[in-house]
């Protein structure tokens, strides 16, 4: 299955070099991601790690839809509802899928993720470890893990705490869609260039001479080139262009609050009234473990933070709450979630106490 779901290449480069390139191949599923192809990622990326010859690491999706649009969660229901071992199945999933993560953030090379279409959830784990984030005219970052009664992890609980005020929890209590100058502006992207130069993108990279003497200045000189003649192609920030509208809404003292004014949203704004759509229709629960997760991650590192989340992922493959989410949106497709709790107001602290022992 690895073989054909993740395909890997070595690409000649420069002063006798190669650039390693890793292909997400799972198009038709918008490239989720499966256990055996993190496994082939772990073991690949650590191979490349320890061959000299290996300047730089690409990392890419097949198709022209997705880079990654977030795990195999259907595989997760199934373990979760008809497993023999339970849960336990998806333990070893997000153990691994964390590591990979993990091992992303931490890799000694250089690691290019194009990250051009759907990027969500597992896919943002994968783009927020690499040491260059492109992203595209078409690019479609999220974290909507609250519409399916999980919370935004792979390493979330680090980057949404590092966005400037209450950025990081507005956007995973709405999971609102973010383009690429909103992924940069919000520090998950750093270069925008437009996806019909990617092939040349690649191509400048394995021919710079600069390969052999810094991968890394060779890697940030190909792209700022590219970066340049993009530009014109790219959107302008959504969150940008309404962060006065967004700190009004979350400019509360509590979270039921917040919550409370975003779904009470009643103006002509697309953007705002999707995110009010999903305020009130989400998991009570994810926003309410959210907001703790966020708290109680403000001020850790990276591993710590991977550690925490590993553990919460674990009570959500328990608790039911998870699996009756995919089941509405992806099962039955009915759409109609049946939440154990039917607002914040609703919910008893001891439900919430009971993830994070």
């Amino acid at each position: 299955m690895s073989e054909q779901t993740i395909l890997f290449d070595e690409k000649a480069a420069a002063g006798g070099k190669r650039i390693g390139v890793a292909t997400l191949n799972q198009p038709k599923a918008l490239n989720s991601l499966s256990l055996p192809m993190i496994r082939a990622l772990e073991d690949q990326l650590d191979q490349w790690a320890k061959d000299d010859g290996i300047a730089a690491v690409w990392l890419e999706g097949a198709g022209d839809k997705a880079f990654c649009a977030g795990g195999d969660i259907v595989a997760l229901y199934r373990s979760m509802t008809e497993g023999a071992s339970g849960p336990d199945e998806g333990v070893e999933f997000f153990t691994e899928e964390y590591a990979l993560d993990y091992q992303i953030h931490t890799y000694p090379k250089p690691v290019v993720a194009w990250g051009h279409g759907f990027v969500m959830g597992g896919g943002v784990g994968l783009l927020a470890g690499a040491s260059h984030r492109v992203v595209t005219e078409q690019s479609r970052v999220a974290m909507p893990e609250v519409t399916i009664g999980l919370y935004p992890d792979v390493g979330a609980s680090w980057f949404l705490n590092h966005m400037p005020g209450h950025l990081g929890l507005f956007i995973g209590l709405t999971g609102v869609h973010l383009n690429a100058a909103d992924a940069c502006f919000l520090g998950m992207a750093d270069r925008r260039i437009a996806h019909d130069h990617k092939d040349a993108v690649l191509e400048a990279l394995a021919q710079s001479e600069k390969l052999t003497e810094s991968a890394e200045t060779a890697v940030n000189s190909v792209l700022r080139t590219f970066e340049r003649e993009s530009i014109a192609v790219m959107p302008t920030s959504a969150v940008r262009e309404r962060l006065d509208a967004i700190n009004a809404l979350m400019d509360a003292d509590d979270l039921v609050t917040q919550v409370q004014r975003i779904a009470d949203y009643d103006g002509d704004d697309v953007w705002l009234q999707k995110a009010a759509k999903v305020a009130k229709t989400g998991s009570p629960t994810t926003m309410a473990i959210l907001e703790r997760q966020l708290r109680e991650t403000r001020l850790d590192g990276l591993k710590a933070v991977f550690d925490k989340e590993l553990k919460l992922s674990t009570r959500c493959l328990e608790k039911g709450e998870f699996a009756e989410g995919i089941r509405a949106l992806l099962i039955d497709k009915d759409k109609q979630p049946r939440w154990r709790y039917p607002s914040l107001e609703s919910m008893d602290p001891a439900w919430v106490e009971s993830f994070f022992e």
